[in-house]
């Protein structure tokens, strides 16, 4: 007998799957910009030996302990040094209690809310 043709099961569609999208690169942080390079800036003041001096100014609040000098060779020749960032900063020395200009000829003075001068000092 002749045999009869089965239908065919009906075959699912096949469905085309998309990949899916490349997630998207996230985007570059931005660098933060770097800190600006400081630099070792030394302050001298000529006295008398055995006087007490300190360095104030705008970059450690004006506080006229903060920042002890020191005459190692007991000459008269009082130093420190300070790390600053570039800028522009003002100052004064204290010395035996009293708020005093830098001498040096060659230093700029600017005037302050106080009606008084302070010595200017530039950084880079």
């Amino acid at each position: 007998m002749p045999r009869k043709a089965t239908p065919k099961a009906a075959t699912p569609a096949v469905k085309k799957v998309r990949k899916a999208a490349k997630p998207a690169e996230p985007a570059p942080v931005a660098k933060t910009p770097a800190e600006p390079k400081k630099a070792r800036s030394v302050f001298t003041f000529r006295g008398d030996p055995g006087s007490v001096v300190y360095l104030a100014g705008s970059f450690n609040n004006w506080d006229p302990q903060a920042t002890k000098m020191v005459d190692k060779s007991g000459d008269g020749i009082y130093t420190v040094s300070v790390t600053l960032a570039p800028g522009i900063y003002e100052y004064k020395f204290v010395v035996n209690g009293v708020w005093t200009l830098d001498p040096d000829p060659d230093r700029d003075w600017t005037q302050n809310g106080l009606g008084t001068l302070n010595s200017v000092y530039r950084v880079g």
